[in-house]
C-alpha cells in the first residue's frame, strides 16, 4: 500500500514539474486563440509573424505549422513554398523570406524549447 502511494507521489510531483516547465516557456511567446499573442514575440520577429498568421491563416488554422514539431528549414522552406503556390494564399514570392524567418525562430526558440522542457530527465 504504502508503495502504490509512493508511486503516485512520484507520478504527481514528475507531472507537475513538466507542466511547470511548459508553463514557464510558454510565458515568454504566448498562445492566443489559434495562433500567439504578437506582443510576446521579440520585435525582430514581430513583422515576420503577422505577416506569417495573415498569410497562412487564409487556408488553415496557424496551429496547424505551430504545433507540427518539425525545425528543419528545409522542410519549413518546402512547406512555404508549396503552400504559396496554393491559389488564394496571398503569400508573394517576396514574402517567403519573412515567414521563413519566423518560422526558424519559432521552431527552433520556443517550439524545440517547450519540447526539451516536457521530455523526462534521465536520473543522474
Amino acid at each position: 500500500m504504502k508503495r502504490t502511494w509512493a508511486l503516485a507521489l512520484v507520478t504527481v510531483v514528475v507531472f507537475a514539474s513538466v507542466l511547470s516547465a511548459c508553463v514557464k516557456s510558454s510565458q515568454r511567446v504566448r498562445a492566443l486563440g489559434d495562433g500567439l499573442d504578437a506582443r510576446t514575440i521579440p520585435l525582430e520577429y514581430r513583422a515576420d509573424y503577422e505577416l506569417f498568421a495573415q498569410r497562412c491563416s487564409k487556408c488553415h488554422s496557424l496551429s496547424r505549422p505551430l504545433d507540427n514539431g518539425r525545425i528543419e528549414d528545409r522542410f519549413w522552406a518546402g512547406y512555404v513554398e508549396r503552400m504559396r503556390r496554393q491559389p488564394g494564399s496571398g503569400i508573394a514570392p517576396e514574402e517567403v523570406p519573412s515567414i521563413l524567418r519566423f518560422l526558424h525562430f519559432y521552431s527552433t526558440e520556443v517550439a524545440a524549447d517547450v519540447e526539451a522542457k516536457s521530455e523526462p530527465k534521465e536520473a543522474k
